[in-house]
């Protein structure tokens, strides 16, 4: 099977492999711009970037940044797209943010301002995204979605209010990393695989264009995307697959805690965000169980269901502080590691450029 281009608004990306956002601190330059020097799509996160090179970007306290506007720093932001350019050139580059963050629309003008060719965004429906981006006509807009239904909301409404459609959209199956847009009960029914939802997805995509549809969730091999694409996808999106890589920004210990990882150890959690999680049951979660979690503090008020600390509350941990600390902390223990379903399979670092060689079906 031949390989088309993936083309999204005006920008056109040789090969149809996006790689998925991920923060705190795991797809920033390195990845990015690695990813998007070798053909791919690299995506930049602008979660947490408060944190990049020791916070010299924002207003710490106790270590933590002060408020949203510290935590999703816009001059950390522009660092970082600037030197994921000098490693991709032109090449495009996407920026995933969560729709969930407090100050969601003015990170969305701060990826535009900062370079940003794509925005990428999941954890809600963005509704109004467009409203932002006026200024940036050349900016494509790729919300996240897990159902024909939230498609179909998305297209109706920004037909109505902005009289355009999204430039792509992601299609997230469950068997994705971090937040799912799934209840716990369709995560493990059969009926939501992503293989299942893609044909009416398609349809739906048919009713309104033919942007295309990215595949993401589960995704691991060169055989997993070719049955993708044949069943009606016009690329795929791998997040975790990355995080096993030598140029990947996480930490060592977010690598390492994967490479030491067995299928038992991933779990489906509860989030301050309000959705399910897939996450590595790591010391965290045993200091729940045993009713030692760490403190919480709220200090950066980061997304808006949590209600500055309640959602944390609710299930132990501030989402915030904990995905930094599996960066940033010298103890790292104590952090959250996001991982898809497969992020056992990461056995040891490789090159990027081996990866997607590996991906497109490169023996070599």
């Amino acid at each position: 099977m031949t390989w088309n281009p993936l083309k999204i608004g005006k920008y056109t990306i040789p090969l149809p492999i996006v790689q998925g956002g991920m923060g705190v601190g795991l797809s920033w330059d390195q990845l990015a711009g690695t990813v998007s020097s070798c053909g791919a799509l690299g995506t930049i996160s602008a979660v947490g970037t408060g944190y990049y090179e020791k916070g010299r970007y924002a207003k710490l306290v106790n270590g933590r940044p002060l408020r949203p506007e510290n935590l999703n720093s816009p001059e950390a932001l522009k660092m970082i797209f600037k030197k994921a350019r000098m490693i991709c050139g032109q090449a495009p580059l996407a920026c995933n943010i969560l729709y969930a963050l407090n100050n969601y629309g003015q990170i969305v003008q701060d990826a535009c301002e900062a370079g940003a060719n794509m925005i990428v965004t999941g954890a809600g429906l963005p509704l109004d995204l467009p409203e932002f981006t006026k200024g940036y006509p050349d900016v494509a807009l790729v919300p996240i979605v897990s159902s024909s239904r939230a498609l179909n909301i998305i297209c109706k409404r920004w037909l109505k209010r902005y009289n355009r459609l999204p430039d792509a959209i992601v299609l997230e199956g469950p068997l994705s990393g971090g937040h799912l847009g799934f209840s716990k009960e369709q995560i493990v029914d059969p009926a939501y695989k992503l293989e299942q939802l893609l044909p009416d997805v398609v349809a739906t995509r048919n009713e309104f264009g033919d942007f295309p549809i990215i595949a993401a969730g589960g995704i691991w091999t060169h055989e997993d995307i070719t049955g993708l694409l044949a069943l009606g996808a016009d690329g795929v999106q791998l997040a975790t697959r990355f995080i096993g890589t030598f140029e990947c920004d996480a930490s060592m210990a977010q690598k390492q805690a994967l490479i030491d990882a067995t299928p038992a150890d991933i779990a489906i959690i509860d989030s301050p965000v309000g959705h399910p999680g897939r996450a590595l049951h790591s010391e965290l979660f045993k200091r729940i169980e045993r009713e030692q979690a760490p403190k919480i503090a709220c200090i950066s008020n980061c997304v808006a269901p949590c209600q500055q600390g309640m959602g944390a509350r609710k299930v132990g941990f501030c989402i915030a502080d904990r995905l930094s600390d599996t960066q940033f902390a010298t103890d790292p223990t104590l952090g959250l590691y996001f991982t898809g379903a497969y992020g056992y399979r990461i056995e040891k670092l490789e090159r990027v450029k081996h990866v997607i060689a590996s991906l497109v079906g490169d023996k070599a």
